[in-house]
């Protein structure tokens, strides 16, 4: 038996290091089995949270500010979001971003639970890195947890909070303008990075997905006499499945009834670029336009506008008419 578990130890650190995600998502060094420094929270505690079920076909996305629930357990500060997720699917991919807004961050640290609410995986703060936006994606903190829910389990559940010590830290972004040019083959120009601090509020995203390479076992195995490195409980008998209260209503967005007129939303207002920014794309397009190179120069003038100048319309007006 002692032979059996040192296997099955082995097996899952290097499953748990083949499929962890690369250095942009993770920090390597975060080993999720050991729950030394996870918070201690009272089963009391816990099951006064509304745990809000989660829809594999369906992103979630919870403002803590209108939606966070209240929890007072050691470093934790701030509100809380909790998730209730089907275990019986098979092998989970978990992916949760914390959107950056203007220059603020919610820092999130994820505390898992097997069905019987025995805490078994720890997602500190540093597993979530900061990522550059894209098309479809803004600023964010993300990781990728996968898990594989042992034999019996119905339900795992997600605890997601931000600590103390998170909140005396910051998180250096990248500047559109140096993004920008980098994607464009561009020199990147020297400005500095914009920083958000750290808050105890924010919008955060969960998504499952069903995957066939997740590493860290979460709740008990057959044939367990004791606990091992991630085994908890014992499943030669069906386990008990904790009964959560009932959950708050989800945020998911459900598709309205056809209108007969549809309402258009006005535009967001844009924040104020920087002006570190709005100087390295009108000089850009000045460049442009003294090449001959119109195209480029309406391209940087679309983007320049996308992230909110005022003034690259007239400057590459300007420049096309010899005066710029």
């Amino acid at each position: 038996m002692k032979m059996k578990k040192s296997l099955l130890a082995l097996c899952l650190s290097a499953g748990l290091f083949a499929s962890m995600p690369g250095l942009s998502l993770a920090n390597v060094n975060i080993v999720p089995q050991d729950l030394s420094a996870a918070p201690a929270i009272p089963s009391s505690a816990l099951q006064q949270l509304q745990w809000i079920p989660v829809d594999q076909t369906q992103t979630q996305k919870t403002n803590l500010a209108t939606t966070g629930q209240s929890l007072n357990a050691g470093d934790i500060t701030g509100p809380v979001a909790a998730y209730s997720v089907p275990a019986s699917i098979g092998e989970l991919t978990i992916t949760l971003s914390s959107i950056v807004n203007k220059d603020t961050v919610f820092a999130p640290n994820v505390l898992v639970f097997d069905q019987n609410m025995t805490p078994a995986a720890y997602f500190p703060s540093a597993f979530f890195a900061y990522q550059e936006p894209g098309v479809l994606s803004l600023n964010r903190l993300e990781g990728v947890m996968k898990l594989t829910p042992a034999l019996g389990q119905q339900k795992l559940y997600l605890l997601v909070f931000t600590t103390n010590k998170d909140l005396q830290q910051t998180t250096t972004m990248v500047d559109p303008a140096k993004a920008y040019a980098r994607g464009n083959g561009n020199a990147v120009p020297d400005i500095p990075d914009p920083i958000a601090r750290h808050g105890t509020e924010g919008e955060i995203s969960l998504k499952v997905k069903t995957s066939s390479s997740s590493s860290i076992l979460v709740g008990p195995l057959f044939g367990s006499s004791g606990p091992g490195p991630v085994t908890v409980g014992n499943t030669a008998a069906p386990a008990t499945t904790y009964t959560a209260p009932a959950a708050v209503a989800t945020t998911a967005v459900v598709a309205p009834a056809p209108a007969p007129a549809p309402v258009v939303a006005p535009a967001a207002k844009k924040e104020p670029v920087l002006s570190d920014t709005e100087t390295y794309f009108n000089q850009a397009i000045k460049q442009a336009v003294a090449a001959g190179d119109v195209d480029k120069a309406l391209k940087l003038l679309d983007e320049a506008e996308r992230l909110g100048s005022t003034t690259a319309r007239k400057t590459f007006i300007s420049s096309v008419k010899g005066k710029g």
